[in-house]
Protein backbone atom coordinates (compact mmCIF):
# COMPACT_ATOMS: atom_id res chain seq x y z
CA UNK A 1 0.00 0.00 0.00
CA UNK A 2 1.50 3.32 -1.08
CA UNK A 3 0.93 6.40 1.02
CA UNK A 4 0.82 9.68 -0.86
CA UNK A 5 1.34 13.20 0.44
CA UNK A 6 0.96 16.31 -1.66
CA UNK A 7 2.59 19.71 -1.70
CA UNK A 8 2.40 22.46 -4.26
CA UNK A 9 4.47 25.42 -5.33
CA UNK A 10 3.48 28.53 -7.25
CA UNK A 11 6.08 30.78 -8.94
CA UNK A 12 5.69 34.05 -10.83
CA UNK A 13 8.42 36.08 -12.50
CA UNK A 14 12.02 35.47 -13.45
CA UNK A 15 14.54 33.57 -11.32
CA UNK A 16 16.17 36.51 -9.53
CA UNK A 17 13.20 38.83 -8.95
CA UNK A 18 10.30 36.37 -9.03
CA UNK A 19 8.43 35.13 -6.00
CA UNK A 20 6.94 31.81 -5.02
CA UNK A 21 4.70 30.23 -2.44
CA UNK A 22 4.77 26.69 -1.05
CA UNK A 23 1.72 24.90 0.39
CA UNK A 24 0.93 21.41 1.63
CA UNK A 25 -2.36 19.59 1.20
CA UNK A 26 -2.56 19.14 4.99
CA UNK A 27 -2.47 22.92 5.49
CA UNK A 28 0.71 22.67 7.61
CA UNK A 29 2.25 25.09 5.13
CA UNK A 30 -0.03 27.53 3.42
CA UNK A 31 1.30 30.12 1.01
CA UNK A 32 4.78 30.14 2.61
CA UNK A 33 6.87 32.57 0.52
CA UNK A 34 10.22 31.72 -1.04
CA UNK A 35 12.45 33.44 -3.60
CA UNK A 36 16.00 33.67 -4.97
CA UNK A 37 17.29 35.87 -2.13
CA UNK A 38 16.03 33.44 0.53
CA UNK A 39 17.52 30.49 -1.31
CA UNK A 40 20.87 31.75 -2.56
CA UNK A 41 21.69 35.03 -0.80
CA UNK A 42 21.02 34.23 2.85
CA UNK A 43 17.94 36.42 3.25
CA UNK A 44 15.77 35.24 6.15
CA UNK A 45 12.95 32.96 5.09
CA UNK A 46 12.43 29.45 3.83
CA UNK A 47 13.74 27.68 0.77
CA UNK A 48 13.51 24.16 -0.68
CA UNK A 49 16.72 23.00 1.02
CA UNK A 50 15.47 24.10 4.43
CA UNK A 51 12.27 22.15 3.84
CA UNK A 52 14.31 19.06 2.86
CA UNK A 53 16.24 19.49 6.12
CA UNK A 54 13.03 19.73 8.12
CA UNK A 55 11.65 16.62 6.43
CA UNK A 56 14.88 14.70 7.02
CA UNK A 57 15.14 15.72 10.71
CA UNK A 58 11.52 14.70 11.34
CA UNK A 59 11.81 11.41 9.43
CA UNK A 60 15.08 10.49 11.13
CA UNK A 61 13.67 11.26 14.60
CA UNK A 62 10.69 8.98 13.97
CA UNK A 63 12.93 6.24 12.54
CA UNK A 64 15.15 6.47 15.62
CA UNK A 65 12.11 6.08 17.85
CA UNK A 66 11.22 2.90 15.92
CA UNK A 67 14.79 1.53 16.21
CA UNK A 68 14.85 2.25 19.94
CA UNK A 69 11.56 0.41 20.30
CA UNK A 70 13.13 -2.69 18.71
CA UNK A 71 15.74 -2.55 21.51
CA UNK A 72 13.09 -2.13 24.20
CA UNK A 73 13.96 1.55 24.72
CA UNK A 74 11.80 4.68 24.73
CA UNK A 75 13.21 8.19 24.38
CA UNK A 76 12.23 11.01 26.70
CA UNK A 77 13.53 13.40 24.03
CA UNK A 78 15.00 13.20 20.53
CA UNK A 79 16.31 16.50 19.15
CA UNK A 80 17.61 16.42 15.57
CA UNK A 81 18.93 19.23 13.37
CA UNK A 82 19.56 18.55 9.68
CA UNK A 83 21.98 20.92 7.95
CA UNK A 84 21.68 20.79 4.16
CA UNK A 85 24.70 21.92 2.10
CA UNK A 86 24.06 23.38 -1.34
CA UNK A 87 27.20 23.63 -3.52
CA UNK A 88 27.72 24.53 -7.15
CA UNK A 89 28.82 21.43 -9.07
CA UNK A 90 29.57 21.75 -12.79
CA UNK A 91 27.87 25.15 -12.75
CA UNK A 92 24.63 23.85 -11.20
CA UNK A 93 23.38 24.25 -7.61
CA UNK A 94 23.48 20.76 -6.07
CA UNK A 95 22.63 19.38 -2.64
CA UNK A 96 25.88 17.65 -1.72
CA UNK A 97 25.58 16.88 2.00
CA UNK A 98 23.18 16.60 4.86
CA UNK A 99 24.54 16.50 8.38
CA UNK A 100 22.33 15.28 11.21
CA UNK A 101 23.06 16.51 14.72
CA UNK A 102 21.24 14.41 17.29
CA UNK A 103 20.94 14.72 21.04
CA UNK A 104 18.66 12.28 22.79
CA UNK A 105 17.63 11.47 26.33
CA UNK A 106 16.92 7.76 26.58
CA UNK A 107 16.59 6.23 30.06
CA UNK A 108 18.56 2.99 30.40
CA UNK A 109 20.28 3.23 27.00
CA UNK A 110 23.92 2.27 26.68
CA UNK A 111 25.95 4.34 24.26
CA UNK A 112 26.49 1.24 22.09
CA UNK A 113 22.73 0.54 21.81
CA UNK A 114 22.06 4.22 21.13
CA UNK A 115 24.75 4.48 18.42
CA UNK A 116 23.43 1.33 16.70
CA UNK A 117 19.86 2.62 16.75
CA UNK A 118 20.99 6.01 15.41
CA UNK A 119 23.03 4.44 12.59
CA UNK A 120 20.17 2.11 11.65
CA UNK A 121 17.73 5.04 11.66
CA UNK A 122 20.06 7.09 9.45
CA UNK A 123 20.32 4.24 6.95
CA UNK A 124 16.66 3.26 7.02
CA UNK A 125 14.63 6.43 7.29
CA UNK A 126 12.65 6.95 4.05
CA UNK A 127 14.10 10.44 3.49
CA UNK A 128 17.67 9.14 3.95
CA UNK A 129 16.87 6.44 1.40
CA UNK A 130 15.47 9.05 -0.99
CA UNK A 131 18.55 11.25 -0.64
CA UNK A 132 21.17 8.56 -1.25
CA UNK A 133 22.88 10.81 -3.81
CA UNK A 134 23.95 13.21 -1.06
CA UNK A 135 26.48 12.44 1.67
CA UNK A 136 24.61 12.07 4.96
CA UNK A 137 26.62 12.29 8.18
CA UNK A 138 25.55 11.98 11.81
CA UNK A 139 26.80 13.13 15.22
CA UNK A 140 24.80 11.40 17.96
CA UNK A 141 24.99 12.28 21.66
CA UNK A 142 23.16 10.86 24.65
CA UNK A 143 22.09 13.58 27.03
Amino acid sequence: MALKNAASAHWAGDLKTGKGQISTASGGLSGLPYDFRKRFEGEKGTNPEELIGAAHAACFSMALSAELGKAGLTADAIDTTATVTLDVIDGAPTVTKIHLDLTAKIPGASDAAFQKAAADAKAGCPISRLLKAAEITLDAKLA
